[in-house]
């Protein structure tokens, strides 16, 4: 049986966020997406297992809020450059295969 991991996703293009959600959702994955900055956001992302970073399409602003949140919720952190469907399946194949092989 495969253990459910929750996602939060930073950054990344508006037009791929549902394709973000449908990807995580092959890998058995729960995901939030954020590509805008809002006033809430800290409160929203929760405390997932994993937050991954997409760099090159996030504010500074965004990136200091989920860093700053990041510190007392240890969720892991994964950060990557690109923004495509491709980086989040390779982070998924990584991540997902480590944790299922340790159960």
């Amino acid at each position: 049986m495969e253990i459910e991991m929750s996602i939060v996703i930073i950054g990344g293009h508006d037009r791929m966020v549902c394709e973000y959600k449908k990807i995580c959702k092959n890998y058995n994955c729960k995901a939030k997406v954020f590509t805008q900055m809002q006033g809430n956001l800290k409160k929203q992302i929760g405390k997932p297992d994993l937050l991954v970073l997409f760099t090159n399409t996030v504010s500074h602003k965004m990136i200091q809020c989920v860093l700053s949140n990041n510190d007392t919720n240890e969720a892991e952190l994964i950060r990557c450059h690109q923004s495509s469907g491709t980086a989040l399946k390779k982070i998924l194949e990584y991540k997902c295969s480590n944790i299922n092989s340790n159960n």
